[in-house]
């Protein structure tokens, strides 16, 4: 019993809700800073603002994806957790610019963003369960257009309300009218395009996905799931995990502090001018967090006490298939290059191609408004690339495919090196933009043939680590490699992600993956 074709129509239902979640996501990357600066929020202060959302997805994506495994209900067992997402995300989006405080704004944002990972985890795995392996690389690059489509829409919604004539600019402390509609209309939109997905796809009952899984398995000649092959890890083997990683970590905190000491103490004299700041803090709270979620694990099995949510995500964690820890290290790659961008783009083109640090002048702001454009030409060629990725991936092995859109993004960071004048910077974000629409689509597809079927859902929410540890590495050590080894000129944050880039498109060459061609499941519906 194989998983019948679905047509380009039901696959376009299925990914139609991304639509909307990238557009919750790209009104909040991109206004957030926006409402925090209005409510009296100082610029040093951003980051640590900013530093819920990551923590957010690292924790709630893991959750909900082992608890939608285990669910099943009148909307089947994904669909009640992406529709409660939207509604509490589309309920955060009409709330958020009306926040009359900062902390207020603050805490909108830990309820926005865990809604919005409650929502985009189980799309993720919804696809993975619904399509047959001939049609996954298809239907993650529909999703990936999507997100391209919602960026685009996301972040031309101010400049077209201004457009229309809506006031941009406020009173002091109070957010300008043009953010408030933009926030209300991604609101109904999340909510309206997720409900779609909801009324049209319906899903598999859990007894279908057990023979469909069983059947794919046997044809493909691949044995029992992972559960049935990888012994689980031993409480003597978190501790001394764990104990390695604690101190580690422990020992780092304790450099950084002695770093930053001044007078600095006289054996690190050896440092000179090197710079430290306490934001390499949080870097080495990381590696000691990880230790410490090691020992609680180690200390819950030798107590008998494994039979529960958190010691099932922590052990599926330790025991991932190998393509699985592979494609680890293509994300952390990709995405660490992903956040040198994103943390440094606009002081970066400001500088380099402007000539100007300075952000409260008008060139600085225009440099501004170029990068926010820049972002819109990416993101439209991500959505066109997608679709171009859906063909593409029937032809060619799908590593070799994601290398080359990797490459191409590379030599797109290249590009905003070597050319100096702004108006031709469009060209090298089509590379950007292509590498972008295979980071959200290929690795996805990979993966989904790699896992077992009914851990789809925790297994994707374990991947976004490897989205959120690179996003915490890269605002925690960007600025001091920027400062110790480029001079602190943000335009080397691109040459950072040129080489990121190019890591990850070797890694992806050593991927073991189970071609797309290789699948015994039927070209026609059943």
């Amino acid at each position: 019993m194989h998983k019948p074709k679905l047509s380009f129509g039901q696959i376009w239902n299925m990914c139609f809700g991304f639509l909307g979640i990238q557009i919750g996501f790209d009104l909040q990357n991109g206004n957030m800073s926006r409402i925090f600066q209005t409510l009296g929020a100082e610029m040093d202060s951003l980051a640590i603002l900013w530093i819920a959302a990551p923590l957010t997805g690292l924790i709630i994506q893991p959750i909900i994806g082992h608890f939608s495994d285990k669910t099943w209900g009148r909307l089947g067992r994904r669909r009640p957790y992406f529709l409660a997402g939207a509604i509490l995300a589309s309920c955060a989006l009409f709330i958020m610019p009306n926040s009359p405080t900062l902390w207020m704004a603050a805490g909108m944002l830990w309820i926005l963003d865990a809604s919005l990972n409650i929502t985009m985890e189980p799309t993720r795995a919804f696809v993975g369960d619904m399509l047959p392996d001939r049609q996954r690389t298809t239907g993650y690059a529909m999703q990936s257009f999507f997100i391209g489509v919602g960026a685009v829409l996301a972040g031309a919604l101010p400049w077209l309300l201004t457009e229309f004539g809506v006031a941009n600019t406020a009173p002091e402390g109070e957010i300008p009218m043009t953010v408030h509609i933009a926030f209300y209309v991604g609101g109904a939109a999340l909510f309206l395009a997720v409900l779609l997905t909801v009324l049209t796809t319906p899903e598999y009952s859990p007894e279908q996905m057990e023979q469909f899984e069983a059947a794919r398995r046997d044809a493909l000649g691949l044995g029992e799931e992972i559960e049935a092959t990888a012994p689980p890890r031993t409480s003597n083997a978190f501790f001394i995990g764990g104990a390695i990683w604690l101190i580690i970590g422990a020992l780092l905190g304790l450099f950084f502090h002695g770093a930053m000491a001044d007078p600095r103490p006289d054996w690190l004299s050896w440092l000179g001018n090197v710079e430290f700041k306490q934001d390499l803090y949080v870097f080495a709270a990381l590696i000691a967090g990880f230790g410490l979620v090691q020992i609680v694990a180690g200390l819950m099995r030798s107590a008998g006490k494994d039979k529960n949510g958190f010691m099932e995500v922590v052990g599926d964690l330790f025991r991932m298939p190998l393509t699985m820890r592979q494609l680890a290290v293509v994300q952390f790659f990709s995405w660490f290059g992903l956040f040198a961008m994103w943390i440094y783009g606009t002081p970066a083109v400001a500088d380099h191609h402007y000539g100007t640090t300075d952000a409260t002048t008008a060139l600085y702001q225009e440099a501004g408004n170029w990068w926010a454009l820049l972002g819109a030409v990416r993101n439209g060629v991500a959505a066109a690339a997608a679709l171009a990725i859906i063909w593409l991936a029937a032809q060619v092995d799908r590593r070799k495919l994601h290398a080359v859109c990797l490459l191409l993004g590379a030599f797109g960071f290249a590009g905003m090196i070597l050319i100096k004048d702004p108006a031709p910077l469009s060209l090298p974000m089509i590379g950007v933009g292509v590498a972008w629409a295979a980071i959200v689509s290929v690795p996805y597809a990979i993966l989904a043939g790699s896992v077992p079927a009914r851990k789809m859902g925790v297994y994707m929410g374990i991947f976004n680590i490897f989205i959120v540890v690179p996003q915490l590495v890269a605002a925690t050590l960007l600025g001091f490699l920027l400062r110790t080894f480029f001079g602190n000129e943000p335009i080397w944050a691109f040459a950072i992600a040129a080489g990121s880039f190019t890591c990850a498109a070797i890694a992806v060459l050593f991927v073991s993956d189970v071609p797309e061609d290789a699948s015994p499941e039927p070209l026609g519906a059943e």
